[in-house]
């Protein structure tokens, strides 16, 4: 677009931005010195396609944003770039959170103090256990020969149940369960002061042993209580998670039977063999079962679904069992104290639900950046202090349920391989970030800090991820986000921020948070250009949902631009341009054709809003599939598929061509890109068959056929070398 005076159309110059209207707020307090003119520096303005692209490629894969959904990947060419993964949103997830409550998977407390285990229980827990047996017998072959057995494994994973079971299948009785917090030396001590009268074999199982850094369990503890086990004839069997404090033990790890397994070994101690293979069959179930859920989860759904079997609980209990569980144990992640999960590990939790599927080596970072904040809110007296090493990867991904894997990770210079993390169930990261915002507000100066943070970074996926964030957290608290966050970016001077700004409100729409075009359209209204911006922006990228309605809001915009620009010294290029980029991206959605129909409708009306129209369908027209320099022009590819199923459209994109070539302020922009068509038409036979169906319909009058005729005859080709022979060819097209 040019303005009131006659000048270059089209996207902005690189380096063009917003002008500052006033000074920027000190979001840099935390920063050292120079480091906020240096953000400066490195903020550069990005074109609005660049920026969707960005947009599509790093978007988590709870927001499918990506090719045949809301906007695409150049629609009118095709599929070029997207996410995989479903799009998880709506009260599902995001609405209120639904209470349950979990009962003990191996049926009795953990936090319980010494005591006798009752044989019925142990009875009972022996009916339903699932473990491979050669996994079983090599254990118990161990736990005979050395009386004493260290049991490693992550929570919940069944072994204290394994515990428990290894002692039954030896025939101890009676079985004792010791204190957590007794202490590694007083371990001998302990099995001695529970030493009974008579024959027959003894058991103590000590649960999720209380170990320090200051107080290890040693070697030495194991060898003086297998002494006192020997003289009693008894066996001990301790359970450990993974991060254990540990010195010269051997330790014997414990991985969980499948859950299938345990659900069905559950459901048929609870109904009949027919029962269980029906519920088993059913698509909740088998959805569960697909969600990596703990086995205290699968045992409290097994009972669950015996009294469904029993009509004492709805279908409508069952569907709703698997994301109450894990609502649970995303409360509990965050009620827990530091022993449990300390807060460097709710720190990363965050993190990873912001990067679901990221690196997993950026998550980690940004996870202690974010745990710097925590600490400072924790305690602003201390210094916060992050470890640089000791982080096991794997213990951290077996607290989160997380899983490792290799995949290619978009970038400016192409794909790159990476090492990924990402949440076993892809409804953690959504239920995570809500109840972190809502449930426990206190960490909101942390997280605020921490996403403004995130904004500021040079790379794209980091940025992309706080919108997201964002996002997630405007759907679940939308006045708090817009006030904390939303709003701070959208009026900063920074195009960072903005662009943010406009990515959060873009995604939170998607994730169908309510009165999102209302706020753009109040902003596109006001009086601040920065608002102005962002609303322009957002237009853009929700607007193939609702194109009528952008296009109405960008032709209000453009004629308040052209109203207030008396002067042609005072027209504001960079909104003009930004306008024009929004009209481009309207126009390679999968609106297309309503746009293209919405645009010639108007095309009359005024010279701000021709200009906005032609602007934008110039700009849509240097646009090739994949960004490649000699890719087929997707409108070009648009205007092919049209001539064969849609007249109005060819026409349409015709007409459009006609005009640009001429308008007095568009013939030199319009004649330029005919000439880089021209080009990969040499180099590419669909586009020169493309390009020769499309001039002879530029051609209505002898003014047209002497700019075209004259452009295909003297068009130097690359490099200052004579017209390409494909010129000559298409000269032919005019007859």
């Amino acid at each position: 677009m040019t303005g009131p005076e006659p000048g270059a159309q089209g996207a902005a110059a690189p380096g063009a931005g917003p002008t500052p209207e006033q000074g920027e707020p000190a979001a840099d307090e935390t920063r050292p010195d120079g480091a906020a003119e240096e953000t400066e520096e490195r903020d550069q303005p990005q074109n609005a396609w660049s920026a969707r692209r960005d947009l599509i490629d790093h978007s988590p894969r709870t927001m499918n944003v990506g090719a045949r959904t809301r906007f695409g990947g150049g629609y009118v060419a095709g599929d070029q770039h997207g996410v995989s993964g479903g799009r998880v949103t709506g009260d599902v997830i995001m609405g209120s959170k639904t209470e349950i409550h979990h009962w003990s998977f191996s049926g009795f407390s953990t936090a319980a103090a010494s005591g006798e285990i009752p044989r019925a229980t142990l009875e009972r827990l022996a009916a339903s256990f699932v473990a491979a047996e050669e996994t079983v017998g090599g254990l118990l072959d161990r736990l005979r020969r050395e009386r004493v057995l260290v049991l490693s494994g992550a929570r919940f994973t069944g072994r204290r149940t394994a515990a428990l079971m290894l002692l039954h299948r030896l025939g101890a009785a009676p079985v004792r369960l010791l204190d957590r917090d007794t202490s590694p030396g007083a371990l001998a001590e302990r099995c001695t002061a529970f030493a009974v009268d008579g024959q027959g074999t003894r058991g103590y199982v000590l649960c999720d042993l209380t170990t320090r850094r200051g107080s290890p369990l040693r070697e030495a503890h194991l060898l003086a209580v297998r002494d006192r086990l020997a003289e009693q004839d008894a066996y001990l069997v301790i359970t450990v998670g993974p991060t254990a404090a540990l010195e010269d033990v051997p330790t014997a790890g414990w991985l969980p039977p499948a859950a299938e397994e345990v659900l069905a070994a559950h459901l048929r101690v609870r109904t009949d063999e027919a029962t269980a293979a029906r519920l088993l069959g059913l698509p909740d179930v088998k959805e569960f079962l697909g969600r990596g859920h703990q086995l205290r989860e699968t045992a409290a759904f097994a009972r669950l679904l015996a009294r469904y079997a029993a009509e004492e609980v709805t279908g409508r209990d069952v569907a709703g069992f698997s994301l109450a569980s894990l609502e649970n144990q995303v409360q509990e992640w965050f009620e827990e104290d530091e022993s449990a999960v300390p807060l460097r590990d709710k720190a990363f939790l965050v993190a990873l639900a912001a990067f679901d599927g990221g690196p997993y080596a950026l998550t980690a970072e940004l996870g202690d950046l974010l745990y710097r904040f925590l600490q400072k809110t924790d305690n602003p007296a201390r210094v916060p202090e992050v470890p640089v090493f000791g982080t096991h990867v794997g213990k951290r991904l077996q607290l989160a349920r997380a899983r490792l894997y290799e995949d290619d990770q978009h970038t400016e210079w192409g794909p790159v391989t990476q090492t990924m993390a990402a949440f076993t169930d892809d409804r953690v990261a959504l239920v995570l970030l809500r109840e972190v915002w809502t449930g426990h507000p206190s960490a909101r100066p942390a997280l605020v800090e921490w996403l403004r943070r995130l904004a500021d970074d040079g790379r794209p996926l980091v940025r992309t991820r706080a919108a997201s964030t964002v996002a997630v957290l405007a759907r679940a608290d939308l006045p708090s986000a817009m006030a904390l966050v939303i709003e701070p970016w959208a009026t900063s001077n920074r195009f960072r921020h903005r662009l943010v700004a406009v990515n959060s409100l873009t995604l939170a729409h998607f994730s169908d948070t309510p009165n999102v075009p209302r706020i753009l359209d109040a902003w596109s209204g006001s009086e601040d250009r920065r608002l102005r911006w962002v609303a322009v922006r957002a237009y853009a990228l929700i607007g193939p949902e609702r194109p009528e309605q952008a296009l109405a809001a960008l032709r209000q915009a453009v004629r308040r631009l052209y109203t207030e620009s008396g002067d042609p010294d005072d027209f504001d290029r960079e909104m003009a341009a930004e306008l024009a980029e929004a009209v481009e991206l309207l126009l390679l959605s999968p609106a297309a054709a309503e746009v293209l129909a919405g645009l010639l409708g108007h095309l009359d009306d005024d010279r701000a809003v021709r200009d906005l129209a032609l602007g934008g369908f110039i700009n849509a027209c240097r646009r090739t599939e994949g960004d490649e320099r000699y890719g087929q022009p997707l409108v070009l590819g648009w205007y092919a598929r049209a001539t064969a199923d849609d007249e109005t459209a060819a026409q349409g994109i015709a007409h459009l061509w006609r005009r640009a070539l001429g308008d007095p302020h568009a013939t030199r922009p319009a004649l330029d890109l005919l000439r880089e068509w021209v080009l990969i038409a040499d180099r590419s036979s669909p586009t020169e068959w493309a390009l020769a169906a499309l001039l002879p319909k530029l051609v209505t009058s002898e003014p047209e056929y002497q700019r075209l005729s004259h452009l295909l005859r003297t068009m130097p080709g690359e490099d200052g070398n004579p017209p390409p022979p494909v010129a000559a060819r298409l000269l032919t097209t005019f007859g």
